[in-house]
């Protein structure tokens, strides 16, 4: 059993940067591709990027544009969402996800995700 908590969500102008953390526990996350999700109100949850579980491999939604990054650290257990350039409709709930995984590839569909966070909210105003 895998535990993931998101924290570093909070209220940001349309410009600012945001940081999210997923910690895991329970169970070591090198052998799971990790994903961010979100989730606005009325909306579908979207994948927002992925990681594999060697960090060899990364996926990024169309919207992202090159303004977020995903890493993690295997050794802290910790999957990270550095996000900048943060625009009114990135406001959303922000999910980590984990999905186990042998091989170092990502993988991008919620069916895919076995462990989810409880989420975070980012909300950007303009």
């Amino acid at each position: 059993q895998v535990q993931l908590v998101e924290s570093g969500g909070q209220s940001v102008q349309a410009g600012g940067s945001l940081r999210l953390s997923c910690a895991g526990s329970g169970r070591t996350l090198n052998t799971y591709s990790m994903a961010w999700f979100r989730q606005a109100p009325g909306k579908e949850r979207e994948i927002v990027a992925a990681i594999s579980r060697g960090g060899g491999e990364t996926h990024y939604g169309d919207f992202v544009k090159g303004r977020f990054t995903i890493s993690r650290d295997n050794a802290k257990n910790t999957v990270y969402l550095q996000m900048n350039n943060l625009e009114p409709e990135d406001t959303a709930v922000y999910y980590c996800a984990a999905g186990h995984m042998a091989l170092d590839v990502v993988l991008t569909r919620p069916s895919n995700y076995e462990y989810w966070g409880q989420g975070t909210q980012v909300t950007v105003s303009s």
